[in-house]
């Protein structure tokens, strides 16, 4: 017969709950902005509605502890509001350049740290899990798509040549004898992996004891919908090419995917259940002595701290933002460069670049072939003005006339700056025939210049903080394939001086 374990609930739990409320809702007041930008991202995208239910579930989970909790001693501890003033200048460094995962990140973990601060190391232990749990509503993984994509059409087309299918593939398109097909944003399974790692997170915290099984299903969470996700393209492009097309096409695409998905989730979580190791309803539950208070750290005083650390980036973000203010961007027209004279554009292609403050643009010739040079400059930045986020591309993964089908770091061999561009290959399906240009492009982050998305990113946040503006700008080169090389070499050597020159005169003029 179980042993029915009570005890009374610890005085000091009223006023440590009542100091945490007041915490997070501090915390909240001063990231408002942060909070409600990540349910705004939760409501549009289908691949994050699974955040709602994160906090829900991780109140749930917390409320399951409440036996054990009720017996311990919450103790404020002050030594955490170091890594609180740390994640608050890590919020200041995202937010001065517009990234929304780490903004978001960081607000979720002075959320986690603020918690454990009010209520001690030994209270949260116990809730360790739901608390790392809440790090899961975090919107974040569009990051890997592109990598997932390619390995999505990698396995794809390798499936079909073991098929016996003739495949003529052109980066993510790839063209058999039954149609054209095109690996797109859908097709990364993205959707499924942060799906799957989010469930099986939940499913082994419940159903697994120790830690090595869930860390183990954890990762199998993660690997299995990817492999899932392959077999998911393949078998639909089998079946498209199986019906002549009739099948596994539109709505029945995305009907098929999340049935394959859900039927191979359940396997998943079927087999994990065999293995699993919950606590024995006839075993005693071990329920931590209330502990006598040691540290003697008055809870207000540390409430105060973690108040005033959690505020100091958002008072910083607006200091900061006040004094980089400028007028609208003005870039003016590049002049033709020695030898080189202008010329009608070759091609009506245009990077995928939004919201710009300014933009030039020409097309110049030597006598060798056409060379376009486009510009996109960037002041005042914010969530909805930025040149570095993943929908700023060179070609949109859903454009039907232009695809990159290459991308690689370039050695220009030139004398001075750029020395390394982005070298990227685009197929053009524009007019009857297909054609190929490639395109070469740099960023310049305040006379700085950098191929890195990180870097560009990083240079932008230390030109804020040292008073120099946010001006930002991505340079970009182009011609038709054959003898690009030496073409688009020959003019970087003749125009990049001149470009870089007016991009400071434009941040001069601010």
């Amino acid at each position: 017969m179980n042993t029915l374990l009570t005890g009374t609930v610890n005085r000091t739990w009223p006023a440590n709950l009542l100091m945490l409320l007041v915490t997070v809702s501090w915390i909240l007041f001063w990231y408002w902005d942060t909070a409600r930008a990540m349910v705004a991202i939760w409501a549009r995208s289908d691949t994050y509605a699974h955040a709602f239910l994160v906090p829900p579930i991780t109140l749930w989970l917390i409320w399951r502890k409440r036996i054990e909790l009720a017996r311990l001693v919450p103790e404020s501890t002050l030594w955490l509001t170091l890594p609180i003033l740390m994640t608050s200048v890590l919020w200041l460094l995202g937010e001065l350049t517009a990234v929304n995962a780490l903004t978001q990140f960081t607000l979720i973990a002075l959320l986690i740290l603020a918690t454990i601060s009010t209520i001690g190391l030994t209270v949260s232990r116990q809730i360790a899990f739901p608390l790392a749990f809440l790090l899961l509503c975090v919107p974040v993984g569009d990051f890997m798509m592109p990598k997932l994509m390619e390995w999505t059409a990698w396995f794809t087309v390798l499936a079909l040549r073991a098929s016996g299918i003739p495949v003529y593939q052109e980066g993510l398109q790839f063209v058999i004898p039954s149609g054209y097909w095109s690996v797109v944003e859908a097709c990364s399974g993205i959707r499924y992996i942060i799906a799957s790692v989010t469930v099986g997170t939940l499913f082994a915290y419940l159903n697994f004891v120790t830690l090595r099984r869930r860390l183990v299903f954890i990762a199998i969470s993660f690997i299995v919908p990817v492999f899932a996700n392959w077999l998911r393209a393949y078998m639909i492009v089998m079946i498209g090419h199986l019906s002549g097309n009739k099948l596994a096409a539109g709505v029945d695409h995305l009907i098929y995917g999340w049935a394959f998905f859900g039927i191979v989730i359940m396997a998943m979580f079927a087999i994990g259940a065999r293995w699993s190791e919950p606590v024995s309803a006839g075993t005693p539950i071990a329920i931590p002595q209330a502990a006598v208070s040691r540290s003697g750290r008055s809870p207000w005083l540390v409430m105060l701290v973690v108040a005033i650390f959690t505020a100091l980036g958002p008072i910083a973000y607006i200091a900061i933002n006040n004094a980089d203010r400028a007028a609208p961007a003005t870039l003016g027209q590049l002049s033709p460069p020695a030898g080189w004279a202008p010329v009608p554009q070759f091609t009506t292609w245009t990077p995928a670049y939004e919201n710009a403050s300014s933009v030039t643009h020409a097309t110049f010739d030597n006598g060798s072939g056409p060379v376009g040079v486009y510009v996109s400059f960037y002041r005042n930045q914010s969530y909805g003005r930025k040149l570095i986020t993943s929908t700023n591309t060179l070609v949109a993964s859903s454009d039907k006339i232009w695809s990159a089908v290459s991308r690689s770091s370039f050695p220009t061999a030139l004398d001075s700056p750029p020395l390394v561009v982005i070298k990227t290959d685009i197929l053009s399906k524009e007019g009857s025939n297909e054609s190929r240009f490639v395109v070469w492009h740099w960023y310049w982050i305040n006379g700085r210049l950098t191929t890195n998305d990180i870097e560009a990113k990083w240079l932008t946040a230390l030109s804020r903080l040292r008073g120099q503006g946010d001006d930002s700008a991505v340079v970009m080169l182009f011609t038709p394939a054959d003898n690009s090389a030496e073409r688009l070499r020959s003019f970087a050597a003749a125009t990049g001086p001149q470009i870089h020159q007016l991009l400071a005169a434009t941040q001069a003029a601010r």
